[in-house]
């Protein structure tokens, strides 16, 4: 055990990334709005790793994410005053590379960091012979205790590849109270607070379906996660900083990207089931209850190839007979083109209203997305076709864009392999090198047993409104799939929705997954249901097959959808 704050029973956690791209200057504002023991930074996504293995391609010293690199620059030397470790996954596909880069910047910088790496997670060089095929990148999830033996060592900086989001805080909060590999609550409570913070301001209030409840959210602050001993942890944010954490604020962040009950990871899977969330004053939201139980024997992997490469042309249809208007496009287009893509789809957005103020309302989006392994099939030959349709096709023809070329698109899958068969491993600051052993005890991971639902509300008078007047939501996605986690406030509200909004409604209230597989899952602790959409986005986000290709908006359209509410819960 090496404790890395003064209180030996509680450990404050900030994060000042949620992705790779989030806002430049949080490591500096965490750094000087207050108290901090760690800082930690999520810098990786699916579509992350694609854009790092580009890189990569480009230049094999790359493979990380730069930005990083900036913000040590301006920053380092202020966390080593601080006495902050800092922990984050900006190692991307080469954390050695990016550890050897941060000691030159404290070199420069004329300060003494002891950095340290977490590696193993890259399985592309055996990716064949572990039946992963041949992908650009091929990247296991690890879990915390390679962070906890560089923290031990005495880390300032640890870096990492691949491990999961939440790892980045289960691994300071076992280095600072020294847990065992068995102590699944406490592991699952941190694994918990780990992901309320991983994403930055979506846990104060960004993104959040009330938005227009927070008084101020024209700079959202960051989270920090007070995890103490047992696992419980208090969410919260640096004093005089905007946003808000509230439960609700707190709740939409745990809805996000979930799939069961069960959220497994390499460390503990904790059941989502089991939490329980209350407010603990002013921007402060104790969460706690979590259960534990031992992670699943096998790590995720994921993996990203080159599906191809892509184009697309949208065209302007504006005023009467949008319909006929878009169908001759599309027929003079598909019978040009002198060479057919493997892949060419239409979509026609309606945007446009009757007797419209301003052209742009009386006006309809019509997208051709072209995808082909071949880019001379996507190219000039493609865009340029629609260009030619100018001055010969339906009246008012316009575009938002000239002619382009093809650019590549990335497929991503999840892969599975037994623990034991990633070398996960620990650089110290020293180089020396600590191999961490799978996890000992695991369990496979089984459908949660559904749970007793309340009584269904006596029958009463309805109104029908959108049902975001009184339920939140939030969705994400997970490689082709998305989830939808909606929740209400009130019991009552509890027993009308749970019974309400079902998977034959939710088809119908969004047409779009009425043919595709679904799952509900029941979290009563919560108020909440979460949707598993399988397939609608389709092979990732790289591939774009959607007008919404990361369903970040998926939540929020069916909030807009009207359904009969008893009038009594509106008030």
């Amino acid at each position: 055990m090496s404790r890395l704050g003064a209180d030996p029973e509680v450990i404050r956690i900030g994060n000042c990334s949620g992705f790779y791209g989030d806002r430049l200057s949080a490591m500096r504002e965490m750094l000087e709005g207050g108290r901090l023991d760690v800082l930690t930074g999520d810098y990786l996504a699916e579509l992350t790793m694609l854009i790092l293995g580009r890189d990569r391609m480009k230049d094999p010293g790359l493979g990380y994410a730069k930005t990083f690199v900036r913000q040590l620059e301006d920053c380092l030397g202020l966390a080593l005053e601080s006495g902050v470790r800092i922990v984050a996954n900006a190692g991307g596909l080469n954390p050695a590379g990016l550890a050897q880069r941060i000691r030159e910047v404290a070199e420069k910088l004329g300060v003494q960091a002891r950095v340290a790496h977490v590696e193993g997670d890259d399985l592309l060089p055996r990716a064949a012979d572990l039946g992963l095929g041949s992908p650009l990148t091929a990247n296991a999830y690890l879990g915390a205790w390679g962070i906890a033996e560089c923290l031990t060592a005495g880390a300032d900086v640890v870096v990492t590849g691949r491990v999961t989001d939440a790892s980045l805080a289960v691994g300071p909060a076992v280095a600072h109270f020294g847990w065992a590999r068995d102590d699944f609550d406490a592991l699952a409570g941190a694994v918990v607070a780990g992901h309320i913070i991983e994403c930055g301001t979506q846990a104060t209030g960004g993104n959040f379906s009330f938005f227009t409840e927070i008084a101020d959210l024209d700079r959202p602050g960051f989270p920090i996660a007070e995890v103490r001993r047992d696992g419980s942890s208090v969410i919260t944010k640096h004093e005089n900083t905007g946003g808000a954490v509230t439960t609700d604020t707190v709740e939409a962040q745990l809805m996000y990207e979930i799939q069961s009950a069960r959220y497994a990871g390499p460390d503990a899977t904790a059941r989502l089931d089991s939490i329980r969330l209350a407010d603990a004053g002013p921007d402060r939201v104790l969460v706690e209850g979590v259960t534990g139980e031992a992670p699943p024997p096998r790590l995720k992997v994921s993996l990203n190839t080159l599906g191809g490469f892509r184009n697309e042309m949208t065209f302007v249809v504006t005023g009467l007979d949008i319909e006929a208007k878009a169908a001759l496009a599309q027929r003079q287009l598909e019978r040009w083109l002198k060479v057919r893509p493997a892949e060419l789809e239409w979509s026609l957005t309606r945007t446009d209203r009757p007797d419209a103020d301003t052209e742009e309302q009386a006006s309809a989006l019509l997208r051709c997305v072209v995808r082909d392994p071949d880019p001379d099939k996507v190219g000039r030959g493609f865009s340029s076709v629609a260009v030619e349709l100018a001055l010969a096709s339906y009246p008012g023809f316009t575009l938002t864009a000239p002619p382009g070329n093809g650019a590549p698109y990335g497929v991503f899958t999840p892969g599975y392999v037994d623990a034991a068969e990633v070398r996960h491993t620990a650089v110290l600051p020293d180089g020396h090198r600590v191999e961490i052993d799978s996890a000992a005890q695991t369990s496979e991971l089984e459908e949660v047993t559904a749970p007793e639902l309340p009584e269904p509300l006596p029958h009463s008078e309805t109104r029908r409104v959108p049902l975001g007047t009184i339920a939140l939501a939030r969705s994400g996605d997970k490689g082709g799939n998305a989830n939808i986690g909606v929740w209400v406030r009130t019991d009552a509200q509890w027993r009308w929705l749970v019974h309400a909004l079902t998977v034959d409604e939710l088809r119908l209230l969004l047409p779009e997954t009425a043919k595709l597989p679904v799952t509900r899952h029941v979290l009563p602790n919560l108020r909440a249901l979460n949707f598993v959409v399988e397939g609608i986005l389709g092979q990732g986000v790289a591939y774009q097959a959607r007008f919404d290709p990361q369903a970040k908006g998926l939540g929020e359209w069916l909030r807009s959808r009207h359904i009969d509410i008893p009038v009594e819960l509106l008030s």
